[in-house]
């Protein structure tokens, strides 16, 4: 008799979690022969593919598209990894998250088809994938967003061929996995590109091999600061770039978009957005620009909620970001980090980064295998002569604590993980409930 199938999502998580013995296998056999036996391969999953990859910045990227995109009457679908609270914010259709049944359905065919035939043993990443894929082919969409997850070249999601593929940044990270060496990481982002297929390349610092990659597969490629630029820093913003050919004649008509609004989102990202939608076929309106500049939401990205500034980087990149942005928005008092981040981060990278405009460190332990202690974070901490105010046993004490120390004009930065951000979204909303949110147009603050 075959096991019964979970009724409930978290009991699906729960199972995918347990399934497969190790977290993250790296490979498209077993996936795409999944994929085979599920029809995903045989049509086209939309109207068109956008696939991004990229070190840091594929969130904000992808919450642009799918925001730009509504904005010019696009129907979409988005998916991303991973997740700050529920696993249902990972797939949104039309802008919305997924229900639990749509979810669960996807679990389901992903299931039968695994075990129709020689079992094939699927990753929980590899399975939410497919789940995802499935539930998006349902109602093809005019326009799917698909973030990569790890990597490129090897990872789920690289089973769809995408229309338009995005490289946003390539810096070090998930070093077990990737190595260190920038131009083979490089590599292995650009292998989402496909032959004679656009690339979009959106930082001025990418690796040279991002380029060559796309060179030796004949995918004209279109670079910041080169194909498409921006100018200004905040309000009021340009963007020139490469336009849609409505007309199909074959030619690379020019664009301009003037007076944007700013996202509260890295604006390069925001560039190379409207860069990969233009190469998508859509012709780019000012003002549906602008409408969707102005209102795009994307919670533990630079998300400010009164005194709390939260943000899931997790690495030097990412870090030296974030201080730059803080340094951009002084304060009158204290600037003090939460950090909490899992052990296989560069965590004295990321002090490093954020040390010059951090006052005070509370170091928090996170939960599982992979994480790293608070008084691991504190030694590497004081090793560097840093102010360590407090160990907390997890995100969600070191609010607790936090909340009672600080001053009128003082801030918090909480870091180091999607699970950092994860834990302490919810806790705000009882602890500090009452704190006002901030309307700063530069720093928006996301509801949790």
């Amino acid at each position: 008799m075959s096991e019964a199938l979970p009724t409930t999502l978290d009991a699906w998580l729960a199972r995918l979690e347990a399934a497969h013995p190790v977290g993250i296998d790296l490979g498209l056999e077993r996936v795409a022969e999944v994929a085979r036996r599920m029809g995903l391969l045989a049509r086209p999953l939309a109207g068109r593919v956008i696939t991004v990859a990229g070190t840091n910045g594929k969130g904000s990227t992808v919450a642009m598209l799918e925001a730009l995109a509504r904005a010019h009457g696009l129907t979409t679908a988005t998916y991303t990894s991973p997740h700050l609270v529920r696993y249902n914010e990972r797939l949104r259709l039309d802008g919305e998250e997924a229900d639990d049944a749509a979810l669960m359905a996807g679990f389901e065919a992903v299931e039968q088809a695994r075990l129709a035939g020689e079992p094939i043993s699927l990753t929980y990443f590899e399975v939410g994938t497919l789940g995802a894929l499935w539930a998006i082919s349902r109602r093809p969409p005019d326009l799917a967003i698909l973030e990569v997850g790890l990597g490129g070249r090897l990872d789920a999601v690289n089973i769809i061929d995408p229309d338009v593929a995005v490289v946003t940044t390539v810096a070090q990270d998930h070093a077990a996995f990737l190595g260190t060496d920038l131009e083979q990481i490089g590599r292995e982002k650009a292998g989402i590109m496909r032959a004679g297929r656009p690339a979009v390349l959106g930082s001025r610092t990418l690796p040279a091999s991002v380029r060559e990659t796309a060179a030796k597969l004949g995918a004209p490629d279109y670079a910041l600061g080169e194909a498409f630029t921006r100018e200004g820093e905040a309000e009021g913003w340009c963007w020139r770039g490469v336009g849609s050919d409505p007309r199909g004649s074959g030619s690379d008509p020019a664009a301009f978009l003037s007076d944007l609004p700013d996202p509260g989102l890295p604006l390069d990202n925001a560039a190379t957005a409207l860069q990969a939608l233009s190469l998508a076929d859509v012709t780019l309106e000012v003002d549906a620009c602008r409408q969707a500049l102005a209102s795009v939401r994307l919670p533990g990205r630079m998300q400010w909620w009164g005194q709390w500034c939260l943000d899931v980087g997790h690495n030097p990149h990412a870090a030296s970001y974030l201080a730059k942005r803080l340094q951009a928005r002084p304060c009158r008092g204290r600037t003090l980090a939460l950090l909490a981040m899992l052990g296989d981060k560069d965590a004295d990278g990321v002090i490093a980064a954020l040390a010059p405009v951090i006052d005070g460190w509370v170091p928090a332990s996170l939960a599982g295998e992979r994480a790293r202690s608070a008084d691991e974070l504190a030694e590497r901490l004081t090793a560097r002569g840093e102010s360590v105010m407090h160990r907390a046993t997890s995100p969600g004490e070191a609010v607790e604590w936090l909340v009672t120390q600080l001053g009128e004009e003082d801030r918090v930065l909480v870091c180091g993980s999607f699970l950092t951000v994860g834990e302490v979204l919810p806790r705000l909303a009882s602890v500090a409930g009452s704190v006002q949110t901030d309307t700063d147009q530069s720093s928006r603050e996301v509801a949790p």
